[in-house]
């Protein structure tokens, strides 16, 4: 039989110990306030069954999801005791299954908040909810208008047991951005007139704004998964990911000779090229053509012509051979390519590079620490850190 992953075009490699510790980290920050987990869009492409899990055992009670469904999926993941919180709110008509599910919604215009209250009075008792506010970001949440409606109303929250008042950041990891006061300033009044009520707007570069935007609750996502949280700054998370594709063959071309579709680049002068199994249906995307940078061994290679749905090619003119035979892998995400620096070849972010990621990969988890054994213990006992490929666990 091959060797696990052989058979795949690309190895995804997700450490799960890294995101416990960076979801630690995080923690620290602010040891007044409840820290949170946002693991919408399936952990950021990387496995909310997984991913949580890993974040449970680190202490973890408070996950965020975006959607209803993946609430639900995420829910036979996480012990009994931890709270699942939608962020787009329940959709019409399916109020019950967040019940159902213990799923809190997040309630976000007047009439979700009144399909929740009238399900609180059919089933005739209270049922929680956060309620989210819009400090200036204008996508989801009350206005002002709407605030003053809903506290003028007798029956405004009637039935709504109100967990959290909370709003989301828009510019935080632009530490400097004058948004970050305004919107700090906007949530406060509102919050000011819901006294009573514990309160959430940090979210992973929120956290980094200081104590006085994190309040009861905060929400980390992109940090967690070892995106920088500040721009511009040192990433003081560990990294997450690492993601290697298989070079395919390799060849020689000349003076004149073109590359890809398109024919987008043509060689100066003699080049040895290599095809790579990974391509745009792998969530490599289109947009690293002819600008990407990959590592083949300790070289760093552009990625030459158009990057199409299954392959892309890589100059190593200048790499070891030893480290580009057909067969071999190279390094597309990795410490020496962080995230970050991926994203800005793309120019893009790195949330659209992690959540782009597609299904062909062939991963494997590096498990967290078991939370019964501390790092001290399992490096007395010299217990090396377990890898879980598919479902077979190897020692």
């Amino acid at each position: 039989m091959s060797e696990q992953g052989a058979c795949a075009g690309a190895v995804l490699t997700i450490d799960l110990g890294a995101i416990a510790d960076n979801y630690r980290l995080l923690r620290q920050r602010s040891p007044q306030a409840v820290c949170g987990a946002a693991v919408k869009a399936d952990a950021y492409g990387l496995g909310a069954d997984r991913v949580a899990t890993a974040l449970a055992n680190a202490g973890c009670r408070h996950f965020f999801v975006a959607h209803l469904d993946e609430g639900i999926q995420l829910r036979r993941h996480l012990p009994a005791h931890a709270e699942i919180y939608v962020l787009h709110g329940q959709s019409p008509g399916a109020e019950m299954e967040c019940v159902y599910h213990r799923l809190t919604p997040v309630l976000n215009s007047t009439n979700q908040i009144a399909d929740w209250r009238a399900l609180a009075r059919r089933l005739d008792r209270a049922l929680p909810a956060i309620v989210q506010v819009d400090s200036g970001m204008s996508r989801l949440g009350l206005s002002g208008a709407e605030v003053d409606a809903l506290l003028d109303d007798p029956e405004g929250l009637h039935g709504v047991e109100l967990r959290y008042l909370m709003s989301h950041l828009a510019c935080a990891e632009a530490q400097d951005h004058p948004m970050n006061e305004a919107q700090l300033s906007a949530f406060e009044a509102v919050r000011a007139r819901f006294p009573a009520c514990k309160a959430s707007l940090a979210n992973s570069s929120g956290i980094f704004l200081g104590p006085r935007y994190h309040f009861d609750l905060l929400r980390p996502g992109a940090a967690l998964y070892g995106i920088a949280p500040v721009a511009g700054a040192a990433n003081p998370m560990k990294p997450v990911v690492r993601l290697q594709a298989r070079v395919i063959q390799t060849r020689l071309i000349g003076a004149g000779d073109a590359v890809g579709y398109g024919a987008t680049y043509r060689a100066a002068s003699t080049r040895r090229l290599a095809t790579l199994s990974v391509g745009y249906a792998d969530g490599w995307l289109r947009a690293f053509s002819n600008r990407g940078i990959v590592m083949a061994g300790a070289a760093s290679v552009p990625i030459l012509g158009r990057v199409s749905m299954d392959t892309c090619t890589i100059d190593v003119t200048d790499a070891d051979p030893a480290t580009v035979q057909p067969g071999a892998l190279v390094d597309l995400i990795s410490p020496a390519r962080p995230i970050d620096a991926v994203a800005a070849d793309a120019g893009t972010i790195a949330y659209e590079i992690l959540t782009s990621l597609g299904r062909r990969y062939h991963r494997r988890y590096l498990d967290a620490e078991p939370p019964r054994t501390t790092p001290v213990e399992r490096q007395a006992a010299k217990l090396p850190r377990n890898v879980t490929v598919s479902n077979s666990t190897y020692n």
